[in-house]
């Protein structure tokens, strides 16, 4: 946070910081989002319905596939972690564009916060047994 008195600064402090986006980050997504213009055609997303499970099947594809060693898809060039990121994206804008369907298995016997509590359970079981 700055020590500026200037109003705009002032306000600007209030808002998101978009700087906090690695702009490689921005680059790699793009060339992706470039890529999927060019082989469906550009905002196709937004034109058409969005099934969630499509995109993150994809996204741990190329997760998965950048995990084994591969840094690029070989029918795009373009950077497994940029597709990855550009199927975060898309899911994201259909999500706010009211287009996704949301197809994901949520589990309607368990209350929301769930998993983020049985990782946190695992994790602390997994630190508890590296100190013995």
């Amino acid at each position: 946070m700055s020590v500026s008195t200037n109003p705009k600064d002032l306000l600007g402090e209030k808002k998101i910081s978009i700087t906090k986006l690695p702009p490689v980050a921005i680059l790699h997504g793009s060339a992706a989002m470039v890529n999927g213009a060019d082989k469906y055609g550009p905002y196709n997303w937004r034109e058409n319905d969005v099934v969630s499970h499509i995109y993150i099947d994809a996204a741990m594809r190329h997760l998965m596939e950048w995990w084994e060693g591969e840094e690029t898809a070989s029918d795009s060039g373009v950077n497994h972690l940029g597709h990855a990121i550009a199927c975060c994206a898309i899911l994201l804008d259909a999500q706010a564009n009211g287009n996704l369907i949301d197809d994901r298995p949520i589990n309607k016997k368990k209350p929301i916060g769930w998993f983020s509590e049985l990782l946190d359970n695992i994790s602390a079981s997994i630190k508890r047994k590296e100190k013995k």
